[in-house]
């Protein structure tokens, strides 16, 4: 295995910078950020979220709006309440004709 093919493996101190929770894992990260947890320094890498924040871990449950999300798409794909029927055939207007239904243009054969 070449030497310069790999980046260096080391312990890394990731940090929640929500809950401000510690813990030490093994890395290929290379931040320059040092910091001493539990008497030996480590390099330090931040992190939004970790199991000591995130709402599956914890139990908590969070809501985002008031409203839920099947609730929002049922109010906007709702069909609309049904109008009042259509006015009967026989009060159309005397003078108006039907349309006749269009006609298919014929495709020329080959013979």
């Amino acid at each position: 295995m070449k030497k310069q093919g790999h980046p260096a493996y080391q312990d890394v101190l990731f940090i929640d910078s929500s809950t401000d929770f510690k813990f030490v894992c093994g890395s290929t990260l290379q931040p320059k950020e040092k910091a001493t947890f539990e008497g030996k320094e480590y390099p330090v890498f931040r992190v939004p979220v970790s199991s000591a924040s995130h709402p599956f871990f914890t139990g908590s449950k969070q809501f985002i709006d008031s409203e839920g999300r099947v609730d929002k798409f049922r109010k906007r794909y709702a069909k609309p309440e049904a109008a009042p029927a259509a006015a009967p055939l026989e009060e159309k207007k005397a003078g108006e004709k039907k349309k006749a239904p269009a006609k298919k243009a014929k495709k020329p054969t080959a013979k």
